[in-house]
């Protein structure tokens, strides 16, 4: 019966140009020999034939001929019945001189295919060497060591660029790194950001076209400043280079009470000289909005703390624990004293 090209394809008869080239590249890709290494001569065969079935349905006069007459009739290997449409002259191809016209189907190598739809010859590193067009055939190209050698791949992840004169290594292009502000209530409680990026990918034909997308970023509890979040390839697509990664970077927004020092909070408090002696009962809002209620009597220094167990930032790795809230101050020392208030300190002090 012949080959089916549209099974080979994985896509119906009605198939547009869109649905072939969307199959080509999938299939070329899956069955290409370099990714093959341990199933390399099975591979070569399904690549040859996912190659001739794009060749041939890609081509409006070879799939004309092909839907009429077959994978036998395409390759000649029998003349248009006398009377069809083809004696007849409306057989696609060329003219003997005789009012007879007939078609002959030269397949081209799969490298060739291969090449001109994607703009290099491998997309692993190496080029792929013609299969069967030139140099012997598939074994030639792929087999026995080939123009490989013997591990093509061990080559590419030991860094090795690998390959001759003319081999195309894909290059990654440079990650592109963007600052995302988060206010210290975002980092506290996590939220939900969606960032519009515009960028150009390349399309079924080859050809750039910018397109826009919408990244939801999850901004976890207690993230710190710095912490990075990347989208593998999210950046402008160019033949022969894989695209770049998009990076988004934390960045705290200062804040008007609390300061970040690691998973702790700090807050100060700016009390008088008296509450600093006689006592002093903090009232503080915390950044998921509740108020506490902090009694200190405790003598305050200038260098004192009041340290509020798990009152502080979320722990990322650990959930359920938080960080400690520090409570700091600030001392409002009186700008002058009379005798009289001097001697009553010295002498409350002294005894």
């Amino acid at each position: 019966m012949g080959v089916d090209y549209y099974k080979t394809l994985q896509v119906d008869k009605n198939a547009k140009d869109d649905d072939l080239k969307k199959a080509y590249r999938k299939l070329a890709m899956k069955w290409h020999p370099d990714k093959n290494p341990n199933n390399k001569k099975e591979a070569e065969a399904k690549f040859k034939q996912i190659s001739e079935a794009y060749d041939v349905l890609s081509d409006p006069r070879k799939r004309a001929v092909y839907d009429q007459y077959g994978e036998e009739g395409l390759k000649g290997q029998f003349p248009p019945p006398p009377g069809s449409a083809a004696a007849a002259g409306g057989f696609p191809g060329f003219s003997d001189g005789s009012g007879y016209t007939s078609f002959r189907f030269n397949p081209r190598s799969a490298d060739d295919i291969f090449s001109e739809f994607f703009g290099f010859s491998s997309p692993f590193g190496m080029g792929i060497g013609d299969m069967g067009a030139r140099a012997g055939g598939p074994s030639a190209a792929f087999g026995r060591g080939g123009m490989f050698g013997e591990d093509i791949f061990s080559q590419l992840r030991a860094g090795a660029g690998g390959g001759g004169e003319g081999s195309t290594v894909p290059r990654k292009a440079a990650a592109i790194e963007r600052t995302l502000h988060c206010s210290l209530e975002d980092l506290y409680r996590g939220t939900t950001k969606k960032m519009k990026i515009s960028r150009d990918v390349i399309d079924t034909s080859g050809r750039p076209t910018t397109v826009e997308e919408i990244l939801t970023i999850e901004i976890k509890p207690g993230w710190k400043k710095g912490t990075k979040i990347t989208y593998l390839e999210k950046g402008n697509e160019q033949r022969g280079v894989i695209p770049p990664d998009v990076v988004f970077i934390v960045d705290e927004k200062p804040h008007s009470v609390f300061k970040r020092d690691g998973n702790d909070l700090i807050v100060t408090q700016k009390i008088s000289l008296v509450e600093a002696l006689t006592g002093y009962t903090a009232q503080i809002t915390t950044l998921d909005g509740r108020n506490l209620t902090i009694p200190i009597n405790s003598v305050i220094g200038p260098s004192y703390e009041e340290v509020v167990k798990g009152e502080g930032m979320p722990i990322p790795k650990e959930p359920s624990r938080r960080g400690n809230l520090r409570i700091k101050f600030n001392i409002k020392f009186p700008s002058r004293l009379t005798s009289d208030q001097k001697t009553g300190i010295r002498r409350l002090l002294t005894t």
